[in-house]
């Protein structure tokens, strides 16, 4: 195996450190996977791919994939494994790019018992033994609240850039920057001389990326944003001052986008004071173009951040659904079709914003449900048991005395005698 082009020892150092800092793991690699050391609860000493019977291959596949997306979002990429469990990377550079990664993780950003419920369970859909095994694995494996991650992230890319010289670091950042940016700015008012454009300012253009923007297409926004620059510096490329005024009023109109989306409001608006102090300082237009990118994407990284945090429109068709069709057999898997999310992912969204999980919320519905039916003395309980979306009178027995610490008949002698 040919010796990768960088500090062997200075990367394993950086690795080690972080690695007993944080609790973390951390594996060193080259780009294709091939591991040079780890440390802690890494991805090498993780069980729980074995518990469940599968081999490391989608692992090493989706590790590689976080490298190469660390690489077109400027050196650091938070991802999930196969598995679900969350890692984030950062690559180390030498002269011929990517010479290696340190990967940090695995580990989980939810509660660990909603973790086996909705990635386990519903998801891989396993049981019994299998299941078992699973779940002590999972026992062991770190957890993080999502809040900390992208600042982790951030400490690991600043740790390896330590590592990455500077004529390499710059060179990343170009690549997502520069020469794109310029590149398709100039085309774009080309086409608008080729084409006789107005001169007017292009509000639909304006439209479509607010609304990329709202939807977090971060490539899509970065296209419209160049061709918005573009028919600006077309417009008013004579004239500096008017382009900074444009300009910011775009930076303002795009943070209120990430807001709606779910960004944090105070950062955002703290983004947006220091975004107007540099704005003013700057002489040239390329200057300008280069610091609306890096704007742009400064607004991305916090509607990444805390989007999943901020989903109450989510939440509220999720609720209106289950107090619609309660009395059916509905399942983590049916509410999440409705509303076009993946079963994992929704069990994540509900119960950072209800404060429960899905199946408990829903079994809280049916309680109370089931509350107002036990005044009735002519139901059964089994019928009752049915009208509330229980199949199994033994088991809404159970989950009644759970949720109210009486038995369901108890109840009922309780409140007519009331």
């Amino acid at each position: 195996m040919q010796e990768p082009s960088f500090d062997r020892t200075l990367a394993r150092e950086c690795a080690k450190a972080f690695s007993e800092s944080t609790g973390l793991g951390c594996t060193l690699s080259d780009p294709k996977g091939q591991v040079f050391a780890d440390f802690g609860q890494s991805c090498e000493t993780c069980t729980l791919c074995a518990a469940v019977g599968r081999g490391r291959e989608g692992c090493i596949r989706a590790h590689v994939y976080g490298m190469t997306e660390a690489q077109r979002f400027g050196g650091k990429y938070i991802y999930f494994c196969p598995m679900g469990l969350t890692c984030f990377v950062s690559p180390i550079l030498s002269e011929d790019g990517a010479a290696a990664k340190i990967t940090v993780g695995p580990f989980i950003m939810v509660d660990k018992q909603d973790f086996i419920d909705c990635e386990l369970e519903e998801a891989a859909r396993l049981t019994g033994d299998t299941l078992q095994k699973a779940a002590q694995a999972v026992g062991t494996v770190p957890f993080v609240p999502p809040q900390k991650v992208n600042h982790l992230s951030t400490l690991l890319f600043m740790a390896v850039g330590f590592m990455n010289n500077v004529y390499q670091e710059n060179r990343m950042l170009q690549s997502r920057r520069s020469d794109a940016i310029q590149g398709q700015i100039t085309a774009y008012i080309l086409t608008l001389k080729q084409q006789k454009g107005s001169g007017h300012y292009p509000f639909e253009l304006e439209r479509r990326l607010l609304q990329s923007l709202q939807n977090q297409n971060r490539e899509e926004s970065q296209k419209y944003l160049n061709e918005l620059l573009g028919a600006i510096l077309f417009t008013d490329g004579g004239q500096i001052d008017r382009v900074k005024a444009r300009l910011y009023e775009l930076w303002v109109l795009m943070s209120r986008a990430a807001i709606h989306s779910g960004a944090d409001p105070d950062r955002t608006l703290q983004l947006n004071q220091e975004s107007l102090q540099q704005l003013m300082g700057f002489r040239s237009l390329d200057a300008l173009c280069l610091w609306l990118s890096d704007a742009l994407n400064s607004l991305m990284n916090e509607l990444f951040t805390y989007a999943d945090s901020k989903h109450a429109n989510l939440l509220h068709r999720c609720v209106q659904y289950i107090g619609e069709h309660y009395s059916e057999p509905i399942t983590l898997t049916t509410v999440a079709r409705e509303v076009y999310l993946t079963p994992s992912y929704l069990c994540r969204v509900f119960k950072r914003e209800a404060g429960v999980t899905f199946h408990e919320y829903l079994n809280r519905v049916r309680v109370n449900k089931a509350k107002e039916l036990l005044r009735n003395r002519d139901l059964r309980l089994t019928d009752i048991s049915l009208m509330v979306g229980f199949a199994d009178q033994s088991y809404f027995t159970k989950v009644f005395k759970r949720l109210t610490g009486t038995l369901p008949r108890a109840y009922r002698e309780k409140v007519l005698d009331e």
